[in-house]
């Protein structure tokens, strides 16, 4: 059983499932991919033992629409191996899975990855914004700016060096590269983005706590 509908709409969906659902209902395997319902409340609202039931909780993130996104995964104590295998194959043709060791890490995989495409999103539209303040058109920026986030995704991801590293190289003092990167510090860029993601961190357990 794959729930997928709003979290909001959960509690209606699962009595109207239970009424007619007995037992094989309450074993069977289920993956829910709503934000911010927990396994302790499918548990209850499907009647299922919480120590016992066969859940399990997924992330993903909306590059699974083309095939490349990543899902965090987290299992109940109740999900055999066979059933992560299941959820893995169930999964595959959207990306990547990625489990994590406690459900409150879910919270964690939904600030990084699960809101992360809107955060590139927004800086994409920040640099194709200056590069036509610059002079590009505005099919000339969105072209550079997309090419360039491939590119350096791609080569992050082909390197066994850390992006520090990766940046480093690119970077020399007095240049163009560094000139920029100083400006970024000096707005607390990085200091900015650290407190965005604590900031969706912390509403995705309030939503956990709320549809809980």
């Amino acid at each position: 059983m794959v729930w997928a509908v709003k979290p909001q709409s959960f509690q209606e969906a699962a009595g109207a499932f239970a009424a007619v659902g007995g037992a094989p209902w309450r074993e069977a395997l289920h993956l829910s991919v709503m934000a911010g319902v927990r396994l302790a409340a499918i548990a209850r609202a499907i009647g299922a033992d919480p120590a016992h039931a066969r859940l399990v909780r997924s992330m993903p993130n909306t590059p699974a629409l083309i095939g490349r996104g990543i899902a965090g995964l987290f299992a109940a104590p109740g999900a055999t191996e066979a059933d992560r295998g299941a959820v893995e194959a169930l999964l595959a043709p959207t990306g990547r899975t990625l489990w994590v060791a406690t459900e409150a890490d879910l919270d964690a995989v939904t600030a990084l990855s699960g809101s992360g495409p809107a955060y590139v999103f927004y800086f994409i539209e920040a640099m194709m914004s200056a590069a036509e303040r610059a002079g590009l058109t505005p099919h000339q920026a969105r072209e550079l700016a997309l090419a360039t986030f491939e590119g350096a995704t791609a080569l992050a991801q082909a390197s066994t060096e850390p992006p520090a590293v990766l940046r480093e190289r690119v970077t020399s003092r007095g240049g163009t590269t560094f000139a920029a990167l100083e400006s970024m510090r000096a707005d607390g860029v990085a200091e900015a983005i650290g407190r965005a993601i604590e900031q969706a961190r912390r509403r995705a357990g309030e939503l956990g706590a709320e549809f809980g």
